[in-house]
């Protein structure tokens, strides 16, 4: 459960990274955003910082310390709930993505290219990268909003003795290992 979490954060990050691309370089391979393909060379070795990062809690990180962070029964059964109905659909729209992906790699393979029928697949592909971000907003908003004050402010002290030094949600932080129970 805790590497479907892991992976549904680092596609959204993908994701930001795949919607701020110029329009000029090449289209990406046909994988998931989060399983590049044969060959496939990132094209920043660093994703850009994400903003938001340092204002949201990964449910990970929330799930693997809920004994520490006091979750009430009520809390923990409510953010599992929420993390199945986002997984469940972040893999329905990951297959979309791929298939949405293909279909513009298809389009765009030939030597001379239909514009309006390239540029009418791209947004197709980038609808589904929204829902995708979207989805996991949402996720990190509902999950906030469950923690109490005191819950968040514990969670930014573990993220800041994991990392000293850098600021909460610093993307240059490696993740935090799970606690060992």
């Amino acid at each position: 459960m805790k590497a479907i979490i892991a992976i549904i954060f680092a596609a959204a990050l993908l994701v930001a990274t795949a919607v701020a691309q110029q329009p000029g370089q090449p289209p990406q391979s046909p994988h998931p955003p989060n399983m590049p393909g044969p060959g496939d060379v990132p094209n920043h070795p660093h994703p850009p910082p994400d903003p938001l990062a340092p204002l949201m809690f990964p449910p990970d990180m929330i799930m693997s310390h809920a004994r520490q962070l006091n979750l009430t029964d009520e809390q923990k059964a409510f953010m599992r709930s929420e993390i199945q109905k986002t997984t469940t659909s972040f893999q329905e729209l990951q297959w979309k993505l791929q298939d949405q992906m293909e279909l513009l790699h298809e389009t765009m393979k030939s030597t001379s290219v239909n514009e309006q029928q390239a540029l009418a697949q791209l947004d197709k592909v980038l609808d589904i990268e929204r829902e995708i971000k979207r989805l996991h907003i949402g996720l990190a908003v509902r999950l906030k909003n469950r923690l109490t004050p005191e819950q968040q402010e514990q969670l930014n002290k573990m993220r800041m003795e994991h990392h000293p030094g850098m600021p909460p949600g610093s993307p240059e932080a490696p993740p935090a290992p799970p606690p060992i129970q």
